[in-house]
């Protein structure tokens, strides 16, 4: 038991479930967290399951199935997908719940599970994760006499309708687009959106492969942005589009190959929402920078901070009623998706504002480049709390915040240090408006961690 006890406690982390393959997230720990779930929902009512393009996702996914119909749920089948279609499905049909079988852009030897509830709710330690897990440790489930039945389901055109529901699609321009789809599940379902679209698309890496033979899916890193950085340049392209390997996170390049940064695209998508509903309120996470709240408050919207992490700003927006909040990371949420994140809803709306801003879109973005800003830094170090407060205690006349890790905050710039739910490492991120303020910013801290 001691054993079976710790491996679920090492794969359920803060927001979801992730683990090895084979050795720490088995087909049998699927079926059990199949069963958990089922018992654990608090709304009756079928259960969504859908898988990326790992090799052994339909395995776990077929094991997960079984665990929830051999407690009396139905389960719609919705094959595979993108994460942010699991949220829609829960959403747009009112289901009891979801199960997405992905490690996102982990690694192929990796596996994992989100989960959410009614309304794409998510499932975070904070709200049920931990009473599944506990639950499936303990192997005792409810005596269903019933078996739920298994239906297959299709619910890309719906999906395709949603997504572009956002936008005027007849004021889209005939765009030239290259996107990178990192072999990731936006391979499958970019193709079904192009028919309804005017861009000129050229697809990079579409091939569904959960080894990623050409590059980790993750868009945050610069060297997996190099094939697609080059292409945009040789095709003089408008723009690059790089999705992660689940599809729920997308970073923009610009024709000269330059990234829009989480915050960018954040002030971007702010000040679109903002025009459409005058007054709203808009969120972003603790570590985006200020050009976010200026553009938000600019434009006459009401700008919430909050912490880092899907589940905090999916409860966030519901408390504040926002219509749009973004993170640094390539997260971005909608009211009108059920408050969830969807890498390819951000792409549409970010080409729909290139298509009408009549100008190219390295100067579209240059208008939010204002200042100058680190990519979040991580530092080893296993006495988190006693660096973070010594860093607290170096800066004098700062002003001081501590509603996500430590933000210290500036005349001249900001920086924030926080600690990793799950690993022995402080995260740095950091602004300032000049590149010199930023550089004796973090050598000072630096300086601090490494005594």
């Amino acid at each position: 038991m001691g054993d079976m006890e710790d491996n679920f406690k090492q794969i359920f982390k803060a927001y979801d479930v992730r683990g090895k393959v084979g050795s720490e997230l088995t087909n049998d720990v699927a079926e059990k967290i199949g069963k958990a779930l089922a018992d654990w929902l608090p709304h009756k009512g079928p259960v969504a399951i859908g898988r990326d393009m790992r090799p052994d996702s339909k395995e776990l996914a077929k094991a997960m199935v079984k665990g929830l119909i051999g407690q009396g749920r139905d389960v719609w089948d919705i094959g595979q997908v993108t994460s942010d279609m699991i949220y829609f499905a829960v959403g747009n049909f009112r289901l009891a719940g979801g199960a997405m079988i992905t490690a996102s852009h982990n690694p192929g030897e990796y596996n994992g599970i989100k989960l959410c509830h009614e309304e794409a709710k998510p499932i975070g330690e904070e709200t049920g994760l931990l009473d599944i897990r506990d639950k499936a440790i303990s192997d005792k489930f409810v005596f269903s006499k019933d078996q739920g039945q298994l239906i297959k389901k299709d619910i890309t055109e719906d999906w395709i309708s949603h997504v572009l529901s956002f936008v005027d699609v007849e004021q889209l321009k005939p765009l030239k687009v290259v996107v990178d789809a990192g072999n990731g599940m936006a391979g499958k379902i970019f193709p079904e959106m192009e028919p309804y679209v005017p861009f000129e698309v050229s697809e990079m890496y579409f091939e569904l492969d959960g080894t990623f033979p050409n590059h980790i899916a993750n868009p945050l890193e610069p060297k997996n942005l190099e094939d697609l950085v080059r292409v945009v340049k040789q095709q003089k392209a408008d723009a690059g589009l790089a999705f992660d390997g689940d599809g729920d996170r997308v970073v923009l390049i610009d024709e000269k190959g330059d990234s829009l940064s989480g915050t960018v695209m954040t002030a971007i998508l702010a000040e679109y929402f903002l025009s459409k509903t005058k007054g709203a309120t808009v969120l972003h996470n603790a570590i985006t920078g200020r050009v976010a709240k200026e553009v938000i408050e600019n434009n006459g919207g009401i700008a919430i901070r909050t912490r880092v992490g899907h589940s905090f700003i999916k409860q966030d927006m519901r408390k504040h009623g926002g219509v749009f909040a973004g993170e640094h990371s390539g997260h971005y949420y909608f009211k009108d998706n059920f408050m969830a994140d969807s890498g390819l809803i951000a792409a549409v709306v970010a080409l729909s504002v290139l298509s009408q801003s009549n100008q190219s879109l390295s100067r579209l973005a240059d208008k939010y480049r204002k200042y100058h800003a680190i990519p979040e830094t991580n530092f080893e170090v296993e006495e988190k709390e006693a660096v973070i407060n010594k860093v607290a205690n170096s800066f004098k006349g700062a002003e001081i915040d501590w509603l996500d890790g430590l933000t210290l905050i500036f005349d001249d710039g900001w920086l924030n240090l926080r600690p990793s739910n799950t690993e022995p490492l402080l995260r740095l991120n950091a602004e300032a408006d000049s590149q010199a303020k930023l550089d004796s910013y973090v050598s000072k801290v630096k300086k601090i961690i490494e005594e």
